[in-house]
């Protein structure tokens, strides 16, 4: 025979269970619309050369355009940035360490720029496109990586890839 603790225990944990899993559900709708964020790559500048240490800092700016209904902020950029096709390294725009209501809000049918700083460190395999950004050249430019997409209940990581040039 079964006990009526027992019971009255089991019946909790079901509940509980049931919950979590509503609130996975609940969570989960948002997420076509978070898929649905589009990234661009708008622009890449010098913004200091350091020619003693072969360093270069660019500045890169995303333009991200919310087509949906579902305000969201972005977290994080993970990026490979290319030059004339070439990897000349990774870069990041993160905004993990802010909470969510001091991060750059998205709203619906709107666009925002988020820049992030890039250091481009001069290597015999890259001197040629190093060449070409530090000194102001026409040159193609292409990110490819993951970006972290946030609403009150969700996180979608949606790769992309944009070109500029």
């Amino acid at each position: 025979m079964v006990s009526r603790g027992k019971v009255v225990i089991s019946a909790a944990f079901a509940l509980l269970f049931a919950m979590f899993m509503g609130f996975y559900y609940y969570a989960s709708l948002d997420n076509p619309q978070l898929e649905m964020a589009k990234l661009e790559l708008v622009d890449v500048k010098v913004l200091e050369t350091n020619s003693i240490d072969k360093r270069a800092t660019l500045e890169i700016t995303f333009l991200v355009t919310n087509p949906s209904k579902k305000t969201f902020t972005i977290s994080n950029i993970n990026y490979e940035l290319f030059v004339n096709n070439k990897d000349v390294g990774n870069g990041e725009y993160s905004t993990e360490d802010i909470a969510m209501p001091g991060r750059a809000a998205i709203y619906a049918g709107n666009s925002v720029e988020l820049s992030s700083k890039f250091n481009l460190v001069y290597t015999d395999q890259i001197a040629n496109e190093y060449s070409i950004i530090t000194n102001g050249e026409q040159a193609s430019f292409r990110a490819k990586g993951i970006a972290s997409i946030e609403s009150a209940w969700s996180i979608v990581e949606k790769p992309f890839e944009a070109t500029r040039g």
